[in-house]
């Protein structure tokens, strides 16, 4: 395995910009928690529980967030990955958190070459409280395309 880290690349950042989506105040998402930006979880919750940013504090605070899951990811393979698997496998971190890409059967699917399985694992993530939702299944189906791709 090569020495040299990833960093997510435009077509996943294109992905996670899409199924995010901007929100440039404070609002809950599908599960309650507040979250603003690209799919950035406020914590801690501002005074008052909302706070508004610019689209520009919105792209500064995607690239520091990209920056804490390229840094989880690149620490979980243990195989060479192409760029968009990279991509494919920082969006699913970013939107599940990199604890649940940790302990799946995707990661350890990847890392042991098995890149077709790996890539029909994305698809069981499609739960949020409880509930297939339309938009997590889109997403991922989404980054099981790029991942293949």
């Amino acid at each position: 395995m090569s020495d040299a880290l990833k960093t997510t690349g435009n077509g996943g950042i294109a992905l996670i910009k899409q199924y995010e989506g901007l929100r440039l105040t404070t609002y809950k998402d599908a599960v309650g928690i507040p979250t603003i930006g690209y799919g950035h979880v406020e914590n801690p919750i501002p005074p008052g529980g909302t706070r508004t940013i610019t689209a520009e504090d919105a792209e500064q605070i995607l690239r520091e967030d990209l920056q804490r899951f390229e840094h989880d990811v690149n620490n979980m393979l243990t195989v060479e990955v192409t760029q968009n698997q990279f991509d494919a496998l920082v969006s699913f971190a970013f939107n599940l958190g990199p604890a649940n890409l940790k302990s799946s059967t995707l990661l350890r699917k990847v890392n042991s070459g098995d890149f077709n399985g790996a890539a029909e694992e994305f698809l069981k993530w499609n739960h949020a409280g409880g509930q297939v939702l339309a938009g997590l299944t889109a997403r991922r189906n989404a980054e099981k395309n790029l991942f293949l791709s």
